[in-house]
């Protein structure tokens, strides 16, 4: 089982970090991206640090043995007979937004003492609208995504052995198939990873989009979610989308495709990045970029060769910053444009991204931006080029994505 190769460590140490303090912890993200694995891995944790079995309450509300406890009251009493008198009770609910009003039963089982809350999430907005309003201040939330490069090498065989050559082919596959933890046990067995990404997929666009979001125009749905797939990278507006699906004989407003984009959003099928102007200091209304949380799942809507290999590049690169914590947007300057603008509490960095910058006036071009903004923060330049080490361009650092990415 996956589980027991990849410990997904930071999300570990992030649980760790918050135990038995006065919160309740959410874990979001897309359906099959790890969490249920996530939270089995942290409850083998608190085991091995001594916790009894007793002390561990675990409910997955996917599963149909638990389907009476998708009444609030009823998951309520369930939990509140079970919890111990005289020490820590771990409260952990999968999948909790399948109850509905689920928030009521987390909220006062939050103010009894002793009790320790673990709750996960597949939507978005049934987490961020419910929580913030009725748990104000009571909660912090991580985002979990599919595995990183780093993770997804530790199903590569000789894995401690692995050339500069196997790197790059399992990076390959990688950007190709994407990066469901199930996906990197199937071998690489194209048919078999399609089949799976497609039940994903289906099951995210039905349970978590349509049927949750009222949308009953399935097939509108699917144009505005392939159209997103074939524009990754590139600056979309919901006027764009809109006159796109209306020249094609479907009629669709600018409200409804709006509506549509925060539904995709909310179920974290895509992620949208706002433009900030660096010498305005202030954020764009228009003309925002959208990436996939799975590169492996646009592949199978669109085919992998309808794409920029550096738009691909820009996708995982986006998704890493963000696994790293940092909030992202993109940086206009003037008539030019800088990839991401990354930030965080404690540093801000810019990166731009080209799947080479051999050719001069491709390197020339991606640079520029770069080297016109004033600032002295850390100004990256990732390609999948080979380079000298401490390749620096008038304060641009230029660096192997693979590198970057494998970095610790």
């Amino acid at each position: 089982m996956w589980s027991t190769m990849v410990q997904r460590k930071e999300y570990l140490d992030w649980l760790i970090r918050w135990r038995e303090q006065q919160l309740i912890k959410v874990v979001t993200g897309v359906r099959r991206c790890g969490k249920s694995t996530l939270l089995s891995l942290f409850m083998d944790y608190l085991r091995q640090t001594g916790v009894a079995e007793e002390q561990i309450i675990s409910i997955n509300l996917e599963d149909i043995d638990n389907e009476h406890l998708l009444n609030y009251q009823v998951l309520h009493t369930y939990v509140k007979d079970r919890l111990c008198k005289d020490s820590f009770t771990y409260v952990f609910i999968d999948e909790v937004q399948k109850c509905p009003q689920f928030e009521k039963a987390v909220d006062s089982l939050f103010i009894r003492n002793n009790v320790d809350i673990y709750i996960t999430g597949s939507n978005a907005h049934i987490l961020s609208s419910e929580l913030a309003t009725l748990l104000s201040g009571r909660y912090v939330e991580i985002r979990m995504l599919p595995l990183s490069f780093a993770e997804y090498l530790e199903f590569a065989k000789d894995k401690n052995d692995l050339k500069r050559s196997d790197i790059v082919s399992e990076f390959t596959d990688y950007l190709q198939f994407g990066s469901f933890p199930y996906v990197a046990t199937l071998q690489k067995d194209k048919a078999a990873i399609r089949d799976y990404i497609e039940s994903i997929y289906n099951t995210i666009l039905i349970k978590d989009v349509a049927r949750r979001k009222g949308i009953n125009d399935v097939p509108v749905l699917e144009s505005i979610v392939r159209f997103l797939c074939s524009c990754i990278g590139s600056p979309i507006s919901a006027n764009r989308i809109s006159d796109a699906i209306n020249s094609s004989g479907r009629r669709i407003s600018v409200n409804t495709v709006e509506g549509y984009l925060r539904a995709l959003t909310d179920s974290y099928i895509f992620y949208k990045v706002d433009r900030f102007d660096i010498r305005g200091k202030q954020f764009l209304k228009t003309l925002g970029k959208y990436y996939i949380v799975d590169t492996g799942l646009r592949n199978m809507l669109v085919g992998s060769g309808s794409i920029e290999l550096g738009h691909l590049l820009e996708n995982v690169v986006y998704l890493e910053l963000i696994r790293r914590g940092y909030r992202v947007n993109i940086g206009k300057l003037a008539e030019k444009e800088v990839d991401f603008i990354a930030e965080d509490s404690l540093e801000m960095a810019y990166y731009q991204v080209s799947a080479s910058t051999l050719d001069e006036n491709t390197l020339r071009r991606e640079l520029e931006p770069l080297q016109r903004i004033s600032d002295n923060h850390p100004k990256l330049l990732l390609t999948l080029d080979d380079y000298l080490p401490n390749a620096n361009y008038d304060g641009v650092i230029k660096k192997n994505v693979l590198d970057w990415l494998l970095e610790k």
